[in-house]
């Protein structure tokens, strides 16, 4: 039987692991702090290793001094191997396929609630916690993920692909708080990792350039990867570029073209080896067709309305969900901005998180 008073969080060594970990001890759980070990790369310059920018020795260090802080124990458990298989092969994958993944969302439900609850079964503990922004809600039996209180910060967008089966098991503390009130808190309690600011970047791409890592981690397939023309909508050839990994669909700078009026980047084509650019007025689409699609409520009937964002930091639409076979067709009301193939697309009834998937095309 798993204590249900039992709570093993994951602690990255920032300031919100801290502060979640520490208001679970207020709250009276008994927590155990548990990092991850993600990835480790080799420096070129001085053929060292580091580790990545969440589980940095300064990371660990930060963790384990809250732990000790409190009073509890911590364990730091090597993942990269996991990390390795699930985030950064389908990472490359998808950028050799000319598409553009979230490696945050495979590493939320694989290597994190996957990894954190087989580590909490062997603790004996029911819960496994994090520091994200977003709150966990029981209602008539159900337990659903809500939006974060922080509109700026929520990123119930990250966890739509987690096994909804472990919601029921997980507590998200600060997802009642905003960042603001979770750094004076902490404050407050002079905890050690107060000051640290936020990563911003992919934790295993150090430098922040996702082409450098590429190039880095699999060189033999980039460099069979060569330049190759970029195309008009209409066909007609504008320009070359230097390889299709180096785009993104919307990007508009680094394309080497002088235009009037700018383009922007609209469709790559891995086989053809071409990228399409096109005006912006082009770019925007009222459909697009998904796909993996991973319900965090009792699957829905069809078709469904849903409030639908296409990337994390996109304002949303509201939009009608029709199932087609093993895929989903999403018609917005309102026309989205460079809908990219690879990225997620999560859906929303007003704050609940009702599931997600993975786009696959724009159907215009």
């Amino acid at each position: 039987m798993l204590n249900k008073n039992r709570v093993l969080v994951a602690m990255s060594g920032g300031v919100d692991s801290s502060v979640a970990i520490t208001k679970l001890n207020e709250m009276g759980y008994e927590t155990i702090g548990i990092t991850l070990k993600l990835w480790e790369t080799i420096d070129p310059e001085t053929k060292i290793k580091k580790n990545s920018h969440c589980n940095s020795t300064e990371a660990i260090n930060g963790a384990k001094m809250i732990c000790d802080r409190l009073g509890v124990h911590h364990y730091t458990i090597n993942e990269i191997d996991s990390f390795k298989k699930y985030v950064v092969d389908d990472f490359t994958n998808e950028y050799l396929k000319g598409r553009t993944p979230n490696p945050c969302v495979k590493c939320n439900s694989y290597v994190k609630w996957g990894n954190l609850i087989e580590q909490a079964n062997k603790f004996d503990a029911y819960y496994i916690a994090t520091g994200h922004y977003a709150r966990i809600e029981k209602s008539s039996n159900k337990t659903m993920i809500k939006k974060g209180v922080d509109t700026l910060k929520d990123q119930s967008y990250m966890l739509w692909h987690i096994n909804k089966d472990l919601i029921d098991r997980t507590l998200l503390p600060i997802g009642d708080l905003k960042k603001e009130e979770v750094r004076q808190y902490a404050k407050e309690k002079n905890l050690e990792t107060s000051n640290i600011p936020d990563s911003q970047d992919l934790c295993f791409v150090m430098d922040g350039d996702y082409r450098n890592f590429l190039n880095r981690f699999m060189p033999e397939k980039m460099e069979k990867i060569e330049g190759g023309e970029i195309k008009s909508e209409d066909g007609s050839v504008v320009g070359t570029h230097s390889g299709f990994t180096n785009y993104t669909i919307g990007q508009r700078k680094g394309l080497g073209l002088s235009n009037p009026e700018p383009r922007y980047v609209k469709k790559i084509n891995p086989i053809s080896n071409t990228i399409t650019v096109a005006k912006k007025a082009s770019m925007f689409s009222g459909v697009c067709i998904a796909k993996e699609i991973n319900w965090l409520v009792d699957t829905p009937k069809f078709p469904l309305k849903a409030f639908t964002k296409i990337r994390y930091n996109s304002l949303g639409s509201m939009a009608l969900i029709e199932k087609i076979d093993e895929s989903y067709l999403v018609t917005f009301e309102e026309s989205q901005l460079a809908i990219t193939p690879g990225q997620s697309i999560v859906f929303y009834n007003e704050e609940t998180l009702l599931g997600g998937g993975i786009i696959e095309d724009s159907n215009e």
